[in-house]
């Protein structure tokens, strides 16, 4: 896990509690449109993978649980997890790519309806994936997923192997020493080999690759139309992250069939999705995207361009923009051999999710600055498309200062909400003194990077004999924190 160089160790900064007047004369609490819908409040929960889904993508009770806990709250949007818009396996994780979803789904709207007393606008987050391979073995490699071509036969031939087909030129290459063996694979079976192979939008070599552009702006439509028969307030497009859409904004994407190259050729797809999806719901629900303010990757999307992106897809008629950092696969970390790469463990990756341990500028709000930037740009050119913060959020006075200056419209919080879900009410209701505070020690990051069912340390092991307890599957941790007693 990449971490600064500086390794400054960070204290919780303090933070007020706000009286009950104040409270109710915030910003953060106050009413905000939010296209066809109104928020009750500007407190927003991000998209957070509690990897609780059933092996078919269904919405377990662990799921719908977790979103009653983090509903309790009541805060004014909650977005639910990456949930994939295809029908294909991806292990724990929601899926929306057939309407058998649909029911599952639903129960976590009743969930979340019941529990904020209907004050919460609940949305979906919708992704698409390519396949990303575990790190093989080096024998496994060898012996099951090269390639082997003429190319290696002939490489293999200079070296004084008469090697005659593809089955003797992988005995001969697992023969090798590893510097020899890396002599003879092109980069791309390198990285396969170091990394597990990784497919890329630019892999247009790959039939299901080359028509994503034909593909995707369906998959999404149809994925949003579940989403409102299944009784969501809205959908967020995820083209952030390490993830397809992303792929194509980032300015790392090199296609040459008019969707990669140019940011508008990039921006193409993302429009036509946000168009197509946009079309579909014909303005009953909420449409908006979460991208990225700056990729973090030598080479990639910088704050100019995401600017620039923002601009084009609030034209577009994006409900709203929300806005992340890093995260990528490319400068993440080399997983141990049977384990997936993992965007979170590089520089990206901790720009994305920093610790207490960081440089100089700590790990509160490092994604502000971006972000303030893009919304002056949109106000400047007269859009008044919500803008959305992330990133490090932990405190009342932090969260208002944002919307005082005008920097976002709504202030989201992840962590701090992993770590106490009643934190919003607590502080609307001049309690802020009993908030369960998240000290950033990324123990749930930890978790989410082993695909691990996602807790907190501040309460996952703490009164694990409470009658109704929801423990995992070693009866060792809770999977939602305590109730709070009002």
């Amino acid at each position: 896990m990449w971490v600064p160089e500086e390794r400054i160790k960070h204290a919780l900064p303090s933070a007020r509690a706000p009286s009950v007047d104040e409270a109710r004369a915030a910003r953060w609490f106050a009413p905000a449109p939010l296209g066809p819908r109104r928020a009750h409040r500007r407190t927003w929960v991000p998209a957070m993978v509690p990897w609780r889904a059933s092996a078919d993508g269904d919405a377990t009770p662990e799921v719908v649980a977790w979103y009653r806990a983090l509903a309790r709250g009541k805060p004014g949007v909650l977005v639910v997890e990456a949930t994939g818009i295809r029908d294909v396996p991806s292990g724990p994780l929601l899926r929306i790519g057939d309407d058998r979803f649909i029911p599952s789904l639903r129960r976590i709207v009743d969930a979340v309806r019941e529990a904020s007393g209907g004050e919460t606008l609940l949305l979906i987050q919708l992704i698409d994936f390519l396949s990303v391979r575990r790190r093989p073995a080096r024998e496994v490699f060898l012996a099951r997923y090269l390639d082997v071509g003429e190319r290696h036969l002939a490489a293999l031939r200079e070296r004084g192997r008469p090697v005659r087909d593809a089955a003797e030129a992988r005995a001969a290459l697992a023969e090798l020493d590893d510097a020899a063996l890396r002599e003879v694979l092109d980069p791309r079976e390198r990285e396969a080999l170091d990394y597990g192979a990784r497919e890329r939008v630019t892999d247009v070599h790959l039939p299901h690759v080359a028509t994503l552009p034909r593909v995707l702006p369906q998959l999404f439509v149809e994925a949003a139309r579940r989403a409102e028969a299944a009784g969501f307030d809205g959908v967020e497009l995820h083209y952030a992250h390490a993830y397809t859409m992303a792929s194509f904004l980032s300015a790392t994407n090199t296609r040459r069939d008019g969707y990669g190259g140019s940011l508008g050729e990039r921006l193409r797809l993302p429009g036509e999705v946000l168009a197509a999806v946009r079309a579909r719901l014909g303005g009953r629900l909420i449409v908006g995207l979460r991208y990225l303010a700056d990729e973090i990757i030598p080479g990639g999307t910088g704050v100019e361009e995401a600017i620039l992106i923002g601009l084009e897809l609030a034209r577009g008629g994006a409900d709203f923009l929300s806005l992340s950092r890093g995260g990528k696969f490319d400068d993440a970390a080399q997983p141990k051999v049977g384990q997936a790469v993992y965007p979170y463990t590089g520089r990206s990756g901790y720009e994305c999710m920093p610790s207490y341990v960081s440089d100089a500028r700590g790990p509160f709000g490092r994604n502000l600055d971006a972000t303030a930037r893009i919304k002056r740009a949109l106000v400047e050119d007269g859009l008044a498309t919500p803008v959305v913060v992330a990133g490090g959020i932990h405190a009342f006075d932090q969260a208002e200062g944002i919307l005082a200056r005008g920097d976002a419209d709504f202030v989201a919080a992840a962590r701090q909400t992993l770590a106490d879900p009643d934190w919003f009410e607590k502080l609307r209701l001049g309690r802020g003194d009993e908030v369960r505070r998240c000290t950033y020690t990324n123990y749930c990051e930890a978790l989410d990077q082993r695909h691990k069912m996602v807790t907190c340390k501040l309460w996952d092991r703490v009164a694990l004999d409470e009658p109704g307890v929801v423990l995992d599957e070693t009866g060792h941790r809770r999977l939602v924190p305590p109730a709070w007693p009002r």
